[in-house]
């Protein structure tokens, strides 16, 4: 138990950096560029332990399995997480941070409604103090920046559905969750590459420069920017927050259960502003801090009744499988009286003989 505590702690540290990692890099590198790289070389990073994981399954990926990873390739990485890096980009990584960790909130709404699983009162509890923590820290009444808390929320949401999504491909498919993330990690990697290679084509190019909000989509460089003195921050980015940070997590899931390795997106709501002040000096206002406590708020409701669930259903596997389990020939219930009654089958014919020699010998003494 002490070593799933220890990946948790550096799973949370990881993906608590994620976003002041991303802004510190944003300056060399074009976002689209800076999410193609670190998918990529994540994605490669994985690839041992997921084709170890295939191997052991003796599965042979087909057609079907390559367009599971398609679609979650282009759910989680190309549209999620470009929404992701510009709002990084042009938001604070602090609020940045917080509105992304409210993704497993969007996971439980997604998973009522497509894979109709019943969104118990506790997590129902939770979405609504989670929701109302997203709106102290927009604020309706005074947005500051639209644009950002807007492209923060759909990265959001978004993940939210590319989680339910992989889950979903994942019971289809039968992969573990490594094997999963590494695999569609390069699917939305090579997608996001034939996108970033569609950007050269002329026309397409010169359509994009007309427009002032898309230029930054037009002629997307591949390798580009790449220098000594970023290359540790874009390793960092690149094995440390996206390979590491996934790997470590499921780790802490491998060795522990789904709720305990749960407890990385709920520390980081609070972990991540703080450290986004001490290292990129950004101002938390009080609306955002009032947020951030009642997220927290959420986040430990949804654990505890996560917690508490996980509990009672392993209690009740246990009482309902432990006779099936028991080796053979090991004593249950119906065994027990059985033997009980063969005691007493014993007990009584031994009292009937003695009887019987009792009075026979009575009989002869007279």
């Amino acid at each position: 138990m002490k070593k799933t505590y220890i990946y948790v702690l550096i799973s949370t540290f990881l993906f608590s950096s994620m976003e002041i990692s991303l802004k510190l890099a944003g300056s060399a590198f074009n976002g689209i560029q800076l999410n193609f790289l670190r998918f990529l070389v994540g994605g490669l990073f994985l690839l041992p332990f997921a084709v170890r994981a295939l191997r052991k399954q003796k599965h042979r990926l087909d057609f079907k399995d390559l367009g599971i990873f398609l679609l979650t390739g282009l759910v989680g990485i190309v549209i999620s997480m470009t929404f992701y890096q510009i709002a990084v980009e042009v938001d604070q990584a602090s609020t940045v941070a917080v509105l992304f960790s409210c993704n497993p909130i969007f996971a439980l709404i997604f998973s009522y409604l497509i894979l109709r699983e019943k969104l118990s009162r506790t997590n129902l509890i939770a979405v609504i103090i989670s929701l109302i923590g997203l709106l102290i820290i927009v604020n309706p009444t005074h947005l500051t920046n639209p644009v950002g808390l807007t492209l923060a929320i759909t990265s959001a949401v978004t993940f939210g559905l590319y989680s339910i999504v992989s889950r979903w491909g994942s019971m289809r498919g039968h992969f573990n969750g490594l094997t999963m993330t590494s695999l569609s990690f390069l699917a939305g990697a090579l997608e996001l590459g034939i996108l970033m290679g569609l950007s050269h084509v002329s026309a397409i190019a010169n359509r994009l420069n007309s427009v002032n909000g898309l230029k930054s989509f037009a002629n997307i460089p591949f390798v580009q920017g790449i220098a000594p003195n970023n290359l540790l921050l874009l390793a960092y980015i690149c094995i440390g927050v996206t390979a590491g940070g996934f790997g470590f997590y499921f780790l802490a899931m491998e060795t522990s259960d789904v709720s305990t390795a749960s407890l990385v997106f709920f520390i980081k709501p609070a972990l991540a502003p703080i450290m986004a002040m001490i290292v990129l000096h950004e101002r938390i206002v009080l609306p955002t801090i009032i947020g951030i406590v009642v997220i927290v708020l959420g986040s430990i409701v949804m654990f505890l009744g996560n917690r508490y669930a996980d509990q009672v259903n392993s209690m009740q596997y246990q009482g309902i499988f432990a006779k099936l389990l028991r080796k053979p020939g090991s004593p249950n219930e119906l065994q027990q009286k059985i033997s009980a009654d063969r005691q007493k089958l014993r007990d009584d014919a031994k009292l009937t003989k003695e009887k019987l020699v009792n009075k026979s010998s009575n009989e002869n003494l007279s």
